[in-house]
């Protein structure tokens, strides 16, 4: 079968890292089924694959994308039929830019009139957000968190998440248009990176404090100053390197991305009941695609319920992927950001 995709076709600037192209696609296994696809989100993840720091995309030239809404048109022989002619909301191991996808029956849920773009905000970025903190090693009341990256799509989402068990939230952001919606969505505090030394800020902020979890998707010299912050039971979850995106001199703005990160050694941690956690939902989908289900239902139950609430952070058309992917690389967006087919 073949159809079309967005491609990758080289590393690099969005501007003319995409073409708009024909594509095979494999047989449907028997565990399958097949979307044609009305729209897919992006992800930072596709961002770092687009400039080459992410090992886990396919080589070049590739079709990327975890994510998409759309309606069942066939499935495998070992799927129900019922699935046919539903809209759903479906993981992809890659191949999401196009429109049609194959992927398990585990990875889709059906999601009926909910709204494109705000189911796309609950799919990848809301279970990454909920299996941090209500799966791995939950949250608990009156706990400080730090959140970094508060007001995009993974953050916008732990704000509440985190609200929801009662904790105090301390939002990080890089930009002041983003402070009152990081205070709506109910952070008690908001320090902004780019204007103070958001460690200092902190410690003025906790007082005899300190954090109980941090949620962290920038890593580089972020993750000294994290754990740092954390007390007894802190909790450092990386989940991204966005800090490694923008390097000029290529392996070695790597090494000394690392570098930053500082050496850690187990028996520190275990002295100080500290924990780093790291977080690669395409591992968990690997190996447990059930947990992927579960946080997926959970997270669009509380969408339904009206315990949470998402931020749209952009609509754009295919014809616009490269300035689709240029915002989300800049920093600037918010919310989630969803490519619609034309």
């Amino acid at each position: 079968m073949e159809t079309e995709a967005i491609v990758l076709t080289k590393i690099g600037p969005a501007s003319d890292a995409f073409e708009r192209k024909t594509v095979h696609l494999p047989a449907l296994g028997s565990d399958e089924v097949c979307i044609e696809s009305e729209a897919f989100g992006l992800n930072y993840a596709d961002v770092m694959a687009r400039h080459g720091l992410y090992k886990e995309a396919p080589p070049l030239p590739c079709v990327l994308g975890y994510e998409l809404v759309g309606i069942v048109t066939n499935v495998g022989e070992n799927v129900s039929q019922d699935w046919i002619g539903k809209r759903v909301l479906a993981f992809a191991r890659f191949g999401g830019y196009a429109r049609k996808v194959h992927t398990k029956e585990k990875a889709i849920v059906d999601i009926q009139d909910i709204p494109t773009e705000v189911a796309m905000s609950l799919s990848t970025q809301g279970v990454t957000a909920y299996y941090m903190s209500d799966v791995v090693s939950p949250i608990r009341k009156n706990q400080h968190v730090l959140i970094h990256a508060a007001a995009g799509g993974v953050g916008s989402l732990l704000i509440q998440l985190a609200k929801r068990k009662g904790a105090i939230v301390y939002a990080k952001i890089g930009s002041e248009d983003k402070r009152e919606l990081a205070h709506q969505l109910g952070a008690e505090y908001v320090v902004n990176y780019r204007t103070s030394n958001y460690e200092e800020e902190l410690l003025k902020l906790l007082g005899s404090h300190r954090l109980s979890a941090s949620f962290n998707p920038v890593a580089g010299d972020t993750t000294k100053k994290d754990l740092s912050l954390l007390g007894p039971n802190g909790r450092l979850f990386l989940f991204g390197g966005s800090q490694m995106v923008g390097g000029k001199y290529g392996l070695f703005s790597k090494l000394n991305f690392i570098v930053k990160m500082g050496v850690l050694l187990p028996i520190g941690l275990m002295m100080q009941s500290k924990s780093i956690i790291g977080v690669n939902m395409l591992k968990i989908a690997d190996e447990y695609p059930e947990i992927i289900a579960d946080c997926m239902k959970e997270i669009l139950d509380l969408y339904r319920k009206n315990e949470i609430r998402t931020y749209v952070g952009g609509i754009f058309y295919v014809q616009q992927m490269s300035e689709a992917h240029a915002l989300l690389e800049s920093g600037k967006s918010m919310g989630k950001i969803t490519v619609k087919w034309d």
